[in-house]
């Protein structure tokens, strides 16, 4: 190695700091260009949110890897003519960012563990990465004092983050166009000439923060789950014999029905689902706990009654991030209403082997009538009930704050009943 070639290579950045700083500029730049489209209540900018938070964590970690390369390996010298007031401000510079790449993810992850919707992170859709130990277990006031403050440090970092990435790249480009004397642009980009105004490595940086601008922009990430997610079984909670039975709903009756209200039970394979949708984009989504007691006869229907009872904790759309936020007070409020119930003490037949369960549903602290038309099968021992009905899920507070507006997601959501019973021994 020549002299001029050693001392080039002890006037710039090691390879690994190199790399970290490039790196982790992109990902800021990258995030920028995602804020962007973070605002609107979609399934587009949820998917978005959910990157932008994965991204975050990852300059959280390079950002702490450089700070621990830094501290444990001298940089380069400054240029020797530069004037004291550039060297001070060149550490300010240097040190604030320090400061922006550690606190701004921080701050982000402050709000995500503080947020009223206990919505986990996977980092890129893969690797679970926790709340911060002990902000999810807050009280309420104290969780939302957190996530303001949170919040408001995120944005006023943000606007320090601008003004230092402006003096960042004016130096630089002083340095490189107005003052070539004393060259900082070859420290972090080896071989580029100070003065030189077609400089290809100073072009290649501008092509690849464009590249990465142009990518945030139009990145589609993966969307939440929106297909029916596949049948669990059984979808109920069975009990032993004695205890509770099903809901009933099917197809026209096949063999004769028991003359006086029995008690059914409910068999593995019924399930209990809803019908959605979030910005056009249909949601099937189902609950995976509840229970039925069926005392019923279609000839007997004066003295039938059917009372089922859902564990609205359990309810299941496809997509972790989004089934964590329905039992936040927002939507289903578990903690305060873990349940909701369906009691009917009313049946109408109207048809052959059709009839309409008429009775309360309690949801969310409100109860409101509502009617279930279902067909019924009865074969000896054995019965298969569906039933569809709508409600309006605002009548029962499910969806509080912004998202009580319908734009997004509509008032009406559809209920479907599909289960099998057996006929208990007298």
């Amino acid at each position: 190695m020549t002299e001029l070639s050693r001392g080039a290579a002890a006037a710039r950045y090691s390879a690994i700091a190199i790399v970290l700083h490039w790196t982790i500029a992109a990902l800021i730049v990258l995030q920028v260009a995602l804020s962007g489209r973070m605002e609107a209540r979609t399934p587009e900018a949820f998917a978005v949110t959910q990157f932008h938070k994965s991204v975050g964590i990852t300059i959280l970690l390079l950002s702490l890897a450089r700070l621990a390369w830094r501290l444990t390996h001298r940089p380069p010298p400054e240029p020797a003519a530069l004037a004291p007031w550039e060297r001070r401000l060149a550490v300010a510079v240097h040190w604030g960012f320090y400061a922006v790449m550690i606190l701004m993810p921080l701050t982000g992850w402050i709000m995500v563990s503080t947020s009223r919707f206990a919505v986990p992170t996977l980092l890129y859709g893969a690797v679970p990465w926790p709340h911060l130990p002990g902000l999810a277990e807050l009280a309420p006031a104290a969780k939302a004092m957190w996530n303001e403050g949170a919040e408001a440090a995120h944005h006023t970092i943000i606007k320090g983050a601008y003004v230092l990435f402006g003096l960042h790249v004016a130096g630089a480009l002083k340095h490189h166009f107005v003052d070539p004397r004393t060259p900082v642009l070859p420290r972090m980009a080896p071989g580029a000439r100070a003065g030189r105004w077609w400089e290809p490595r100073l072009a290649a940086v501008l092509l690849g923060l464009g590249a990465v601008t142009a990518f945030g922009l139009f990145y589609d990430p993966p969307r939440p789950a929106q297909a029916a997610p596949p049948p669990l079984a059984p979808a109920v909670e069975t009990r032993e014999p004695g205890a509770q039975a099903a809901p009933a709903v099917a197809t026209p009756a096949a063999a004769p029905a028991p003359a006086a209200a029995v008690r059914w039970v409910v068999q593995p394979g019924s399930t209990l689902g809803f019908t959605t949708a979030w910005s056009g984009e249909p949601i099937q989504g189902r609950f995976d706990r509840w229970t039925a007691d069926i005392v019923f006869s279609p000839d007997d229907l004066d003295h039938s009654k059917v009372t089922v009872s859902i564990d609205t904790a359990s309810a299941r759309t496809g997509d972790d991030q989004r089934d964590a936020s329905l039992p936040a007070p927002d939507w289903f409020d578990t903690a305060n209403h873990p349940k909701a119930t369906f009691t009917a003490t009313r049946f109408e037949k109207t048809g052959e082997g059709r009839f309409v369960a008429r009775g309360q549903l309690s949801l969310r602290g409100a109860s409101r009538p509502l009617s279930l038309p279902f067909r019924l099968t009865i074969d000896g021992d054995r019965a298969s009930v569906r039933g569809v009905t709508s409600l309006d899920r605002t009548a029962f507070g499910v969806g509080q704050g912004e998202w009580t507006s319908t734009e997004q997601i509509p008032a009406k959501v559809t209920v479907r009943v599909d289960l099998k019973a057996r006929r208990m021994s007298p």
